[in-house]
């Protein structure tokens, strides 16, 4: 091959490109870290998307938006960190590269000595329990994949924990179920046995048909609330073996496992009762304070019109679903513009896995 088709070949055949999508914690959440079960999917509406291109180094490219570093004035400086905080994608990015350099190397996977260069894009609204951290990292260990041509070397069911390792690295707080929803793609049933965890790892994860969902609708704010915080007291009290977090965990666990066969049964009047109930037992066990009241009222506005709702992670965004259809959206249209919401119906998106994904599955 000559010199010139080289160039001109590597520079736009060789780019790699991933995306994965805003995950939406249908039922059981947040029973997944305390080993629970979870039914979560994948939407549509939001996504990230990491781009992978060979380069003489290794360039990590900041952001545009997310990773500002130069300013109009102090002013907007602080306006900036009081809206988005202070971190952008860059160490999402940087922290993948580790997790993933480590795991291959633990796990004897040899990768050629190969440079590139990472950017990334998103669309997912921040702090809206719509996992938009974990999708750039997911995007990204997409990537490293195929360009060091190591898929078939790395199970699937071993990635979200990957994916999870990567944001414990940075202080992110967070279990499996959102990492599982973004590797797999469309609608998983998770359940998260003690013994499970401790012997492989990893939960017990079965992709479900999306077809089996009725049509759903996501409520959430421009100006959410900080989704980190929320688990603190529980986890210590459960922890500490109080016992009505441990019952009340237990029956969030359980919601996932009947709600499993509502959707094969598609009784979606068992499927709004459930989201309700989830709703009403993180709440009695996290209290009105830790939710934080534009959550609550984000479930009330879906109530108000007969709909049943439920936090899509720890709060931000709500799932909403209206069993007496488009009449009943309608409503909640108008109640939603009144609050100063946004509603959007779900586009639930299919299985993201392809063949060399689906022949390292645990047979």
């Amino acid at each position: 091959m000559d010199d010139h088709h080289k160039t001109t070949s590597s520079s736009e055949a060789a780019v790699i490109e991933h995306r994965a999508y805003a995950r939406v914690g249908l039922l059981g959440n947040p029973s997944d870290v305390y080993y629970g079960r979870t039914i979560s999917f994948t939407a549509g509406n939001f996504w990230a998307t990491v781009r992978l291109q060979p380069s003489d180094d290794l360039v990590i490219q900041p952001h545009p938006t997310h990773d500002l570093v130069v300013f109009r004035s102090l002013h907007h400086l602080v306006n900036r960190l009081d809206s988005e905080g202070y971190y952008g994608g860059v160490r999402l990015l940087m922290a993948i590269c580790k997790v993933f350099v480590d795991y291959c190397k633990e796990n004897a996977i040899e990768l050629e000595d190969r440079n590139f260069t990472l950017s990334y894009d998103t669309n997912i609204p921040r702090q809206t329990g719509l996992s938009g951290s974990s999708a750039i990292v997911c995007a990204a260990l997409s990537c490293l994949l195929d360009f060091h041509k190591v898929r078939h070397l790395i199970k699937v069911e071993v990635r979200p924990g990957l994916v999870l390792n990567a944001e414990k690295q940075l202080g992110i707080v967070a279990g499996l179920q959102d990492r599982v929803a973004q590797v797999y793609g469309g609608l998983v049933y998770m359940e998260f046995a003690k013994e499970h965890m401790d012997t492989l790892g990893h939960g017990i994860y079965t992709p479900m048909d999306v077809s089996r969902l009725p049509p759903l609708h996501l409520i959430y704010a421009e100006n959410p609330s900080d989704s980190g915080k929320v688990h603190s007291t529980v986890r210590q009290r459960w922890l500490n073996g109080d016992e009505f977090i441990i019952s009340s965990m237990t029956e969030v666990a359980n919601i996932a496992l009947e709600g499993r066969m509502a959707l094969l049964e598609k009784d979606y009047t068992k499927l709004a009762s459930l989201m309700n109930r989830n709703f009403d037992l993180r709440r009695s066990m996290f209290g009105d304070d830790a939710l934080g009241a534009l959550n609550i009222e984000m479930v009330e506005v879906a109530r108000r019109v007969g709909a049943a709702s439920k936090f899509t992670g720890s709060g931000g965004a709500v799932v909403v679903f209206c069993p007496d259809g488009p009449s009943q959206v309608k409503l909640l249209e108008d109640e939603c513009q009144k609050a100063g919401f946004n509603l959007e119906p779900i586009e639930v998106i299919p299985s993201l896995l392809n063949e060399v994904d689906l022949q390292t599955l645990s047979k």
